[in-house]
């Protein structure tokens, strides 16, 4: 046993020792990536910190480390999941995800292959242009035109009166609210995603569409066989990372589109969370809503990386 044990520490020594030559070595390019890593720790990790906050009765003039613990400890989870608003914000921010989920990963991919197949390059350029531009308009404006565009006398209701139909009360419908939601919210995003997709595109070699071109294949055979299995390995890695943040629907967005007619279908988790503790200061409610939804965020992401991984063999680890 002291002889392997001698055996085993003498091997690890060896290759620590090489691993802090190939450090002192390469000094610059950990010099490089040390302000990413003090960013993270500083503003991922060092705020971790204040989690404990979902398990206190927190007094922000005692502190987190003065405030005592609550009895019991998942008391203000138990106090959320009790609510008369668990099952409506978590159905909304469900609906809203999922929606935009599939519609965001989707269109912006079969942009991408219409703009590639695209053979008049200025043509190309002026689309992607075109289709890009949207993704600057803050969420702000973006919210206003839709207020503009979808009001009581806005354009769609004009247009609708001319073509003979009854105005619709867009703004006020619980049915409308996902759809401006989600549809305003690929208008704004579908050029950006295609960009990635585009990028992984030019890296396709010409000989292989020559090489099908010869064999007999038509434009839509050498898309389904050459340019959709070249960008599945970059459209399997925005999956994972988008099922990681699927819970986290932009409540700016939604605060801004909220109104009273229409709250039991836009009140979601983060939104929820923002009034309870900016607006009611019920600290310690909010941070264990806010844990509980960064919790399945995380859990999400570990099974779609899992299956990814065992499905297709793309995975981020």
């Amino acid at each position: 046993m002291d002889m392997t044990k001698n055996l085993t520490g003498s091997a690890d020594v060896p290759r620590r020792s090489k691993k802090w030559k190939l450090v002192r070595k390469n000094w610059q390019l950990y010099l490089f990536v040390l302000p990413a890593f003090l960013a993270f720790a500083l503003f991922s990790y060092a705020p971790m910190y204040g989690v404990q906050i979902a398990f206190k009765e927190y007094n922000p003039g005692l502190g987190i480390w003065g405030s005592p613990w609550a009895q019991p400890w998942y008391r203000y989870f138990k106090l959320f999941f009790d609510s008369a608003w668990f099952t409506t914000t978590l159905k909304n921010t469900l609906t809203l995800s999922f929606y935009m989920f599939i519609l965001g990963n989707i269109l912006p991919l079969l942009l991408a292959l219409m703009i590639n197949e695209a053979k008049h390059m200025a043509f190309k350029k002026t689309v992607q242009t075109v289709t890009y531009m949207p993704y600057f308009i803050s969420t702000v404006v973006v919210v206003g035109m839709i207020n503009l565009m979808f009001a009581d006398k806005g354009v769609v209701n004009q247009l609708i009166q001319l073509l003979g139909g009854t105005p619709f009360q867009f703004l006020t419908s619980d049915a409308a609210f996902k759809h401006l939601y989600v549809w305003s919210g690929v208008w704004t995003g579908t050029g950006y995603g295609s960009v990635i997709y585009f990028a992984a595109l030019s890296n396709v070699s010409p000989e292989l569409h020559e090489a099908a071109i010869i064999d007999g294949a038509n434009r839509f055979q050498r898309i389904y066989h050459i340019d959709i299995p070249a960008v599945i390995p970059t459209f399997v890695i925005l999956l994972i990372m988008g099922a990681g943040s699927i819970m986290n629907v932009s409540y700016e967005k939604v605060l801004l589109m909220q109104n009273p007619t229409n709250l039991l279908v836009s009140e979601v988790i983060n939104t929820y969370v923002y009034k309870v503790g900016i607006l009611h200061t019920q600290y310690s409610l909010s941070s264990a809503v806010g844990l509980f939804n960064n919790v399945i965020n995380l859990i999400l992401l570990l099974i779609v990386n899992k299956v990814a991984g065992k499905v297709g063999e793309t995975s981020l680890w």
